[in-house]
């Protein structure tokens, strides 16, 4: 491995233990308050810092979208991926919930053919159905007591994902602020309709526990970014699966969780069938539009802007992804 690859792959390990370490503080406060609140005063926090990254995109335009559609959709999708993971993170152990949202490559695979036209031969289509099989071993229908949790996990996988297709179809037309500031003023005005039904009081401790979770959101982002400039995006991508080794220590000295067989056995299959996609994506000549590779990992929430769009509104170059 180059010098450039290894510190990539080492940034991006940093950035997912930091992105680890945002989810167990949601978790803490999902005991306490519901998502929604969680996710209003997250996005209230973030949008100062957001809002510096903003004011740095000095390029002439309007924030009008050009695909009022397109962007309307991601928005949603944004919308329901923050509330519905911060939901299941508050609900599931921290593995199983990883475990579940680590579906997403598979998920975007499917849904880049439809939107971006992507051609999906043989050996990727098995790739995604040997991961659905993993997401099927850890859910376990029929053995297992599915709740609200696993529903709320799945929605986040299948949103996110949506949410990162709509960004590689539509990027290159619009403007990074355009697609950074919609989906935020969404999840503020959203969560706000919503806050008089659900609000508990609050101590400054909690507040701070919110702005915690702003700032590693946003430094993890960064992370990420720097980790894409300095690596391959197929050395740099497979990174974000050390989150799992993260949520199983977390769960197990904060939470008391423990990590049953079929967890294990099937996230063991999602992450392979993940990492096959990843490294097929990077070979020549076998994908044309790279989704995967360019969603850059975590799905996007209010604390977790997308990496990508950072990168643009802050005017920085990454490396090729081939």
């Amino acid at each position: 491995m180059s010098s450039n690859n290894l510190k990539g792959a080492s940034l991006a390990l940093v950035a997912m233990g930091i992105f680890a370490t945002h989810d167990v503080v949601v978790k803490t406060l999902g005991s306490t308050f519901t998502a929604f609140q969680i996710v209003f005063f997250a996005a209230l926090l973030s949008f100062p810092l957001v809002a510096v990254i903003l004011l740095n995109d000095r390029r002439e335009g309007h924030l009008r979208p050009v695909h009022t559609w397109w962007v309307l959709l991601r928005t949603a999708c944004t919308v329901i991926t923050g509330v519905t993971a911060f939901y299941a993170f508050s609900v599931l152990p921290l593995a199983q919930t990883y475990a579940i949202l680590f579906a997403s490559p598979l998920l975007i695979t499917i849904l880049a053919i439809p939107i971006l036209g992507e051609t999906v031969r043989l050996r990727r289509w098995a790739a995604v159905v040997f991961g659905l099989v993993g997401v099927m071993i850890v859910l376990r229908p029929g053995q297992a007591d599915l709740g609200l949790g696993h529903l709320a996990a799945m929605t986040a996988a299948i949103c996110g994902a949506l949410a990162g297709v709509i960004v590689r179809k539509i990027g290159s037309e619009e403007r990074a602020v355009v697609l950074l500031i919609y989906p935020m003023m969404a999840n503020f005005l959203a969560m706000g309709a919503i806050l008089p039904f659900v609000y508990v009081p609050m101590q400054i401790t909690d507040f701070g526990l919110m702005g915690v979770i702003a700032v590693f959101g946003l430094t993890a982002s960064f992370l990420s970014i720097l980790a894409y400039r300095a690596g391959e995006a197929v050395i740099v991508a497979p990174m974000q699966y050390s989150q799992i080794l993260w949520a199983t220590g977390y769960g197990w000295y904060l939470f008391n969780e423990r990590v049953d067989v079929p967890t294990i056995i099937g996230a063991g299959v999602i992450i392979a069938s993940g990492l096959y996609i990843v490294f097929r994506e990077g070979s020549l000549d076998v994908s044309e539009n790279t989704p995967v590779l360019r969603t850059r990992g975590r799905s996007e929430t209010v604390t977790t802007p997308r990496s990508s769009l950072l990168q643009r509104s802050l005017n920085l170059k990454g490396r090729p992804h081939r």
